[in-house]
């Protein structure tokens, strides 16, 4: 016998098809759905940027860089094997991992400091697509890896006031506080400062490309040399993880400097996968009393021990005890 079923339920499992398609493009497309926040568009990205070189490139005698095209040309390039398989010129690099373009005088000179320990396939994967990466870039940049050699529990920001140290005896203006699993996605995500510290990783893929909250300030972070010492560095009390990520967001905007995003398009990051490191237990407590001790801890208390510098071929390594 036939029996008719109601036009309305036609409507209703025709919507609920709908429905289940958007979710499931939603969960395989995230990068469509970043989540909004402030940012500097591609139009103002090159005159937010801040001219700024160690003394050796502005005594380069060449016409300068150009950059708008780079800017303007932002496109995906994470899946390029050619980025990842070698590094490619790798005669350009200067030993201790710089390299400045010789055929026109870079705008910008940045230190690329990366705390690590124990990340050796990471470390593979980071080296060959940065250098890879940042050359395109035309600017003058070092790496430096600051490696915690003994084991006590990790402390990331000792290690990135450590690499920030270094690198203003360097002459550097520009800090670029990097994870070493984070890649930019982006050609256009220029390695540089602009007046507030920039958080550089807002879409990252870890969160869906959302970012969780207004105030996440960590992964990627670019900040003048003069600012982190404004601001007294980062905590050394953060062992573990967790926590320092915000105790420096509250150093930053407690100082009134405030900080700034990119574009979402600029500022897709990926991050490889790796084991989870310790949570530090008393971050919470810590990060309650972070503008009590801003003025006591950071830069001016920084204790540490140098076991060795060396000058790789692909970075500057800095062994240190904490």
């Amino acid at each position: 016998m036939f029996v008719r079923i109601p036009y309305r339920l036609h409507i209703y499992d025709l919507l609920k098809t709908i429905g289940i398609v958007t979710l499931i493009v939603y969960l395989a497309l995230p990068f469509r759905f970043a989540s909004h926040y402030d940012y500097i568009d591609g139009a103002h990205i090159e005159g937010a940027l801040l001219p700024q070189v160690t003394l050796n490139v502005s005594l380069q005698q060449t016409f300068e860089c150009s950059y708008t095209d780079i800017i303007a040309n932002n496109r995906f390039v994470y899946s390029s094997a050619y980025y990842h398989e070698t590094v490619h010129h790798a005669e350009e690099i200067w030993p201790g991992g710089e390299f400045r373009p010789e055929q026109c005088q870079a705008r910008y000179s940045t230190a690329i400091i990366v705390p690590y320990r124990q990340r050796e396939e990471q470390l593979r994967a980071f080296l060959t697509y940065m250098h890879n990466y940042l050359r395109q870039q035309l600017i003058h940049y070092r790496i430096f890896l600051v490696e915690q050699y003994d084991q006590k529990p990790f402390n990331r920001a000792m290690l990135l006031n450590i690499g920030a140290k270094v690198a203003a005896e360097y002459g550097f203006p520009c800090l670029i506080l990097h994870d070493v699993d984070l890649m930019p996605l982006n050609s256009g995500q220029m390695y540089a400062c602009v007046e507030t510290p920039r958080h550089m990783c807002p879409a990252l893929d870890h969160w869906r490309f959302h970012l969780p909250y207004q105030g996440l300030f960590g992964g990627v972070v670019a900040i003048t040399t003069l600012q982190f010492k404004q601001i007294n560095g980062m905590s050394n009390v953060y062992h573990g993880w967790g926590g320092e990520d915000d105790d420096l967001y509250v150093r930053i905007m407690d100082e009134g400097i405030g900080i700034c995003r990119f574009a979402p398009e600029y500022s897709e990051y990926t991050m490889l996968k790796h084991k989870p490191e310790n949570p530090n237990e008393h971050r919470r407590a810590l990060l309650q009393a972070a503008k009590l001790r801003r003025f006591m801890d950071g830069l001016s208390s920084l204790v540490y021990k140098e076991v060795e510098r060396r000058m790789h071929s692909l970075f500057t390594h800095i062994l240190v005890e904490t």
